[in-house]
């Protein structure tokens, strides 16, 4: 049902309803641009610059940043940005900082930031001091491969469209993602986490967050 309404909160992504919280530069250009195309650049130059004012003090200006249990959003996509943002503002997801940040977006808000969002180009993991436990990421990716991982995120990890990136993924995120979506206390936009994960043990979580974490795409 959620990733319904993300799909069609991107659909309309080209129509601002009216009374939308735009900015004032933007409502006027948008009134005189020749095309569709103009009018969608115009509203992403209008939300990276409200990105970098709302969401870079954590998130990054490019997408990551070092602040520890902040997810990478550079390289994630829009649809998969817009139903999480979905989830914040209707407090579905237990976060509360994002709650307050998101409860007071309108649905063009949804759609402006998670189409820059999915602008972000990715963006690899600063090398870890110590080299990656070659036994623990050859378990890991067993593990992904046992518990069907790779079916929906790519043997890349890169995921498509509602699936997330999260290969490189900063680990005590996933680690917590993961364990949420086993206990339930963090709801997915599907089922599909939640009944995937209802089959893998606890005691592999941690290793499948580590293996993701440190995940070099080739």
């Amino acid at each position: 049902m959620v990733a319904a309404v993300g799909m069609t909160l991107l659909a309309s992504s080209a129509a601002l309803p009216t009374g939308a919280q735009t900015t004032k530069d933007t409502a006027a250009s948008a009134a005189v641009v020749a095309s569709p195309a103009d009018a969608a650049a115009l509203v992403n130059e209008a939300y990276a610059e409200r990105f970098s004012n709302v969401c870079a003090a954590c998130h990054g200006a490019n997408g990551r940043s070092d602040m520890a249990g902040t997810p990478v959003l550079a390289g994630q996509h829009s649809l998969y940005a817009i139903t999480q943002l979905f989830l914040l503002r209707e407090g579905r997801r237990n976060n509360a900082a994002m709650v307050a940040i998101a409860k007071s977006m309108t649905d063009a808000d949804l759609r402006g930031y998670s189409g820059f969002i999915g602008t972000l180009p990715p963006v690899p993991a600063p090398a870890p001091p110590v080299a990656p436990e070659e036994a623990r990421m050859k378990t890991g990716q067993a593990l992904a491969q046992q518990h069907k991982c790779v079916f929906c995120h790519g043997s890349a990890l890169d995921g498509g469209q509602g699936v997330p990136r999260i290969g490189g993924q900063k680990e005590d995120y996933v680690r917590a993602a993961l364990h949420g979506y086993k206990t339930g206390d963090r709801p997915g936009y599907t089922r599909a986490m939640s009944e995937a994960l209802s089959q893998v043990p606890v005691g592999d979580l941690d290793t499948l967050a580590y293996y993701v974490a440190n995940f070099i795409g080739k």
